[in-house]
């Protein structure tokens, strides 16, 4: 519990000076780099003070020049500040709204150009589709959580059809993403951290020719996140049987 209590103590008094230092800066040159870079190593701070060790497999195989759309599974709230760190270059994500609605943290999400999705409403999941086409076109990277929520048990859930309208619509790289060991570090329902490794397997591109139809790319990034969870997490229902709604 201690850790834990550190992780949030640093995260919550890395916030203003966020704000004192990086949004002026921003502001000044247009330029979020700083900003980013700032909470990426927040992140990736916090996750190591509350002694979470991570490896990584595959990472290497990606271009830090190329924009991808990473697909990844979800099981504990520690994946986006585990994850995300270690994407090439910039990433952008799919977020609840309601975090939008936070008065620092609000102002982060909007110049760091995430995207506010209403998991509830298919109209939002359509325009959140949208606006993540537009900050891909930008060169910006996509991270999104597959499954919409996380898992309880850590097998894969259905999936949301709004990741693959979006590959289908810019026609960039998906990087599928399986994260492993977080769901012992912190499940779902519970609020302490227990000191751990995290895994996170960056498997194999799939190219926009290799797509397929949208049926199939939601199968072939099933199948690839699916193979790297331990065999009593993995499951052998196709993802075209499983889709979720479009909501991101």
């Amino acid at each position: 519990m201690i850790r834990t209590i550190l992780m949030l103590g640093f995260w919550i008094a890395l916030l203003p000076v966020a704000a004192l230092l990086g949004f002026p800066w921003t502001l000044l040159t247009g330029n979020v780099a700083f900003l980013y870079r700032m909470g990426m190593w927040g992140a990736w701070t916090g996750i190591r003070i509350a002694g979470v060790k991570v490896k990584t497999v595959g990472l290497n195989k990606l271009d830090p020049a190329r924009t991808y759309i990473f697909m990844s599974n979800h099981v504990s709230n520690i994946d986006p500040p585990l994850l995300l760190p270690l994407i090439p270059k910039r990433t952008s994500v799919m977020a609840k709204k309601e975090l939008f609605g936070y008065p620092i943290l609000g102002k982060v999400m909007k110049f760091g150009c995430l995207v506010p999705v209403d998991r509830g409403n298919r109209d939002s999941g359509i325009a959140a589709v949208r606006a993540a086409a537009d900050v891909i076109r930008q060169g910006v990277n996509m991270t999104i959580y597959v499954e919409g929520k996380r898992s309880f048990d850590g097998k894969l859930l259905p999936f949301k059809k709004g990741p693959f309208y979006l590959a289908e619509e810019c026609k960039v790289p998906v990087v599928p993403v399986t994260i492993l060991g977080t769901h012992a570090i912190m499940p779902k329902a519970r609020f302490q951290i227990r000191p751990g490794t995290a895994t996170v397997i960056f498997h194999d591109v799939i190219e926009p020719e290799d797509f397929g139809s949208r049926d199939c790319l939601m199968e072939k990034v099933r199948k690839s996140i699916n193979s790297g969870l331990p065999p009593e997490m993995q499951t052998e229902s196709k993802a075209s049987e499983q889709a979720g709604s479009i909501s991101a």
